[in-house]
């Protein structure tokens, strides 16, 4: 009995269990600790990019726009999304005006491009007639149709007086370039040979000339209205290959007609 009252009362049983109690709550706290930074970081990842969320909302609010009478979605921040339908006076929104604009130019520009093929399948016939096939160079670009009359064909050497070939050439395309309802831009090239010439000073004043020569010969030959065409040199700063060669100065010199899409008039002076 006495032995069994020297365990009781001695503080060293007690001991022992209050450090199996303080273990297990460092072993707790240290997970509780774990649990807080692994959500911190869940959390962290999961934030939302601002700015590809507001290009998510807005393509989701155009395509409910167009397609459910004029209703939005809205996303908040934590990705949930709701659709809110605007009172029928706001159903009108410039963002439709937008679709309907963009379907109707998409509309009209494969109608022109069909017709611009046409026009270019034409003038092959023409130059392949007339023994130039090579030297005329047409693409159908986003601007419209690009007619590339080689400086070979169209004038001599530094000057801007039209060859009689050029002038069998331009008489054979003013015709189809009357019919056309669509703006014309006439654009002179060079290469990037300085000119020795005393009536032009540089390749600038060439090129311009060049471009102007060609819409006043279409003006006055035959009558195409000055209201849709223009000019413009542009010397050697817009070469179509890179002024290495002969042979590829030979192909930067030209003069462009350009037949614009009627969408380009948008951007033309009034």
């Amino acid at each position: 009995m006495a032995r069994k009252q020297k365990s009781d009362s001695s503080g060293g049983g007690g001991g022992h269990g209050g450090s199996g109690e303080l273990r297990w709550l460092l072993t707790y706290a240290d997970l509780i600790t774990l649990l807080l930074a692994f959500f911190v970081i869940m959390y962290s990842m999961s934030q939302t990019d601002a700015k590809k969320y507001q290009a998510l909302a807005h393509s989701l609010a155009i395509a409910f726009n167009s397609s459910s009478g004029g209703s939005s979605v809205v996303l908040d921040q934590g990705g949930a999304s709701t659709v809110k339908v605007p009172a029928p006076e706001e159903q009108s929104s410039s963002d439709l005006e937008l679709l309907k604009k963009k379907k109707q130019e998409m509309e009209i520009r494969k109608k022109e491009n069909e017709e611009f093929q046409k026009i270019k399948e034409q003038i092959e016939k023409y130059a392949a007639k007339l023994g130039f096939k090579n030297r005329v160079i047409m693409n159908i670009e986003e601007r419209g149709l690009v007619i590339s009359l080689a400086d070979s064909v169209m004038f001599d050497t530094g000057k801007a007086n039209l060859t009689p070939m050029a002038i069998k050439v331009l008489d054979q395309m003013a015709g189809l370039l009357k019919q056309l309802n669509n703006p014309i831009r006439i654009e002179g090239h060079t290469d990037n040979v300085p000119i020795k010439n005393s009536k032009y000073p540089s390749n600038w004043q060439l090129s311009t000339d060049r471009a102007t020569t060609v819409l006043i010969y279409l003006i006055e030959k035959h009558g195409l209205s000055p209201q849709k065409l223009s000019a413009a040199g542009y010397g050697e700063y817009k070469p179509i290959v890179p002024n290495t060669s002969e042979e590829n100065r030979s192909r930067n010199r030209r003069v462009d007609i350009v037949i614009l899409h009627s969408s380009e008039s948008e951007k033309e002076p009034k």
